[in-house]
């Protein structure tokens, strides 16, 4: 197994590991297969813990990936780190497995992903149009989220939770994590477009 596919194994192995330790730390709350699953599918981090352990395990296994599916798949898992940095970091007391399963899917992940792409993708095929396909994906989650927290009285994230700041500052807050999001997207390709011309 070549470097590129060794790393990428351990990439996924990490996400699949805090994914698995976060179902085994909720499950003991419910005893329920689909409780739990139905639990953890309401929040972003999964979700792109989700998509990062897919798309390195087939990076892992030789399967060729886009350069713009892996960008995107960076992009949602820097913002899952940076989302967790700024806004949510110490709001839960955790421990044993949940606090392990917090560190990984909030932490590593997000450290690894961005290391493996600087280190082994391709470079100089991102394009300036990318940043908008990629806001597809949290574009698409927030009208999700915000409806399961409307229908359940439990929002996955405290600056989506329409009940206690109300629908203004909730769209105030999503225009501008969409516009840090985009400008992240263009900053990306940026990078990527120095990175060819040095090579």
């Amino acid at each position: 197994m070549t470097g590129d596919r060794l790393c990428a194994a351990v990439v996924a192995l990490v996400a699949i590991t805090g994914l698995a330790i976060q179902f085994d730390a909720t499950f003991a709350h419910n005893g329920s297969v689909a409780e739990t699953l139905w639990i953890l599918l309401r929040f972003f981090t999964v979700l792109t813990n989700m998509a990062v352990a897919l798309t390195f395990a087939a990076i892992a296994l030789g399967y060729r990936v886009t350069p713009r599916w892996l960008g995107g798949v960076l992009l949602a898992i820097l913002l899952v780190g940076i989302i967790y940095g700024l806004l949510l970091r110490g709001l839960l007391s955790l421990s044993g497995g949940a606090l392990l399963a917090d560190t990984l899917l909030h932490k590593v992940t997000p450290l690894l992903t961005p290391l493996w792409w600087i280190m082994f993708a391709r470079k100089g095929r991102l394009g300036w149009r990318d940043p908008w396909i990629w806001a597809i994906f949290p574009a698409l989650y927030l009208p999700y989220a915000l409806l399961r927290g409307m229908m359940e009285g439990k929002y996955a994230y405290p600056f989506i939770n329409v009940a206690t700041l109300g629908i203004g500052q909730v769209a105030l807050n999503a225009v501008l994590i969409a516009a840090g999001f985009v400008a992240a997207g263009y900053a990306l390709v940026w990078i990527d477009r120095r990175f060819s011309a040095r090579l």
